[in-house]
């Protein structure tokens, strides 16, 4: 007997069925109803836990089967792609990650960003496409209160306020920005947005509508976004912001797939560069920064470890805090 592939097994198991009860549900039908029945399928669990730990989020395996097979799988699928096409299947896994670029993520950060002195320099951590860089080409509507973007075809971000927030009268003038990504991704890539694409669950049309609005958007005037690692390459591009500018260095649902053991070094290396550090992370990723339990799945938006307010993955809520 395999105890150690059998350990293995069994925390994917537990792994899909937390995603289907605290990620899916109410948001992706069909996500929730496919990581339960996978989770209960000893093949498809199997095949999943033969990868890498790194490579177990049911995320890359559902956006995998999707770009193989040119639409949302179904349990069925799912275990003909694992039975017949598993070698080709294990490698999108392996050379893909879950590099889901949400645009709507800016709106949450934006009234944050806005109270910094500018111009601007910002440095986008697990950059991914160069998406959430884009917080001055976008248009946002926070109930009623709108702010007008650069481009005026690109998408208007949605958000809904509670509490405090401090909304902005504009959106800030930003003078430089570069991504830092370990795969970065090409919005002038057929093939790159085709995965991004497929990140994007079933069951939420306006996310699709609002990313390929984004896509749009940067293919008229591309980001940067450089190959590194955030552990030993932000020094590097710190230094080459631009004299006069607030450094500003963000991210949104990163360090959730950083090991918990280098996420402290992360941030110690953050706090050392003189920046300021703009986060917005589920509760307990970023090392140093604690706020009141909750019992939903808000994000935690920070600066420089002080917790600011309740987010959104997905952007589409921002509860100040009093």
């Amino acid at each position: 007997m395999d105890t150690a592939r059998d350990d293995a097994t069994a925390d994917v198991v537990r792994t899909y069925r937390a995603f289907a009860r605290m990620e899916a549900h109410g948001r992706s039908p069909s996500y929730e109803a496919l990581a339960e029945a996978a989770a209960a399928d000893p093949g498809i669990m199997n095949f999943v836990a033969s990868l890498p730990a790194t490579k177990h989020q049911p995320n890359l395996l559902f956006a995998a089967a999707r770009y193989l097979l040119g639409r949302p799988a179904g349990i069925g699928s799912l275990r003909g792609l694992v039975g017949s096409s598993g070698a080709e299947f294990a490698a999108v896994m392996l050379t893909r990650r879950t590099q889901t670029n949400e645009p709507a993520r800016c709106a949450v950060l934006l009234p944050a960003l806005a109270q910094l002195p500018e111009p601007l320099a910002l440095i986008d951590v697990g950059a991914s496409a160069g998406l959430t860089m884009l917080f001055d080409r976008y248009s946002y509507d926070y109930a009623g209160h709108r702010l007008t973007g650069a481009d005026p075809d690109a998408p208007t971000l949605r958000c809904q306020p509670e509490g405090p927030v401090p909304l902005p009268r504009r959106i800030p003038e930003i003078a430089w920005r570069i991504g830092l990504d370990l795969n970065p991704l090409d919005v002038t890539s057929d093939d790159d947005v085709r995965w991004l694409t497929c990140l994007v669950w079933p069951d939420e049309d306006d996310r699709a509508e609002r990313l390929a609005a984004a896509i749009r958007t940067a293919r008229r005037a591309p980001p940067t976004v450089i190959q590194g690692d955030l552990l030993s390459d932000l020094p590097d591009l710190v230094a080459r912001a631009p004299a006069g500018a607030t450094v500003v260095v963000c991210h949104s649902s990163v360090l959730g797939y950083v090991p918990a053991g280098q996420r402290g070094q992360f941030a110690d290396t953050v706090r050392g560069l003189g920046v300021t550090w703009l986060t917005n992370e589920a509760p307990g990723v970023v090392p140093g920064t604690e706020a009141p339990a909750r019992d939903d799945q808000m994000t935690v938006v920070a600066r420089d470890g002080h917790p600011l307010a309740y987010g959104d993955s997905h952007g589409a809520r921002l509860r100040w805090l009093g």
